[in-house]
Parts: structure tokens; C-alpha cells; sequence
């Protein structure tokens, strides 16, 4: 058997190349529109509260801890803080995070 295109194997294999790829477009395309308006677009950095559908786990902070300093959750939010905005899509990006927003003065006012 050959991976060859018109084989069974082939196609199989090109049916989950696509949709892949529709799947990484679908998560870069839905970011923006996770992000709430109110960032400082000249500040150097940010700080967020990004919400999650679930209570956060450590997995969830260790990714946010690439962008940020994690200082806190609470609920289903955690508070991220020192993000670059150049950063927001990547943070907004996974399929588990709900919003993105500026964190409150103070922390977290929840």
C-alpha cells in the first residue's frame, strides 16, 4: 500500500492534514475577538485577566507563564501580569480561554 494521493492512506492522511490546518486558522482567527478593548496601546507592558470555562489547573498557568507573571486566579480567571501587547493574540489564542482583559486596578475585583 501507498501513500500515494489517490490511495485510501493518502487520502486519509490529507483529510487530517486539512483539518489541522482549518483547526490552527480557526484558533488564530478567534483570538482577536477574545481580547476586550480598554489595553494601553503604548504601554510597554500589560496586565490581564484571562478567563477560562473551567477552574484553572497547572497546566493552564505554565503556559500563561511563557507570555507573563502569573499572580493569581480566582474562580475561572487568572491574572496575568508584565504581558507584552504584541503578546495578547498568543495568550488568547488556545481554544480554552474564553477572554482576555485588562486586569482591574488592584487585582482581581471579582
Amino acid at each position: 500500500m501507498s501513500i500515494l494521493p489517490g490511495s485510501v492512506r493518502g487520502r486519509i492522511a490529507l483529510g487530517a492534514l486539512v483539518a489541522y490546518l482549518a483547526w490552527q486558522g480557526w484558533l488564530s482567527v478567534a483570538a482577536p475577538g477574545k481580547i476586550a478593548p480598554g489595553f494601553n496601546a503604548g504601554a510597554e507592558k500589560v496586565n490581564l485577566l484571562v478567563t477560562l470555562p473551567f477552574p484553572p489547573e497547572r497546566f493552564h498557568l505554565l503556559v500563561f507563564q511563557r507570555h507573563g507573571r502569573v499572580s493569581g486566579t480566582q474562580d475561572n480567571s487568572v491574572e496575568v501580569r508584565g504581558v507584552r501587547p504584541a503578546d495578547l493574540n498568543s495568550v488568547a489564542r488556545p481554544y480554552w480561554v474564553t477572554r482576555v482583559e485588562p486586569l482591574p486596578t488592584g487585582g482581581n475585583s471579582k
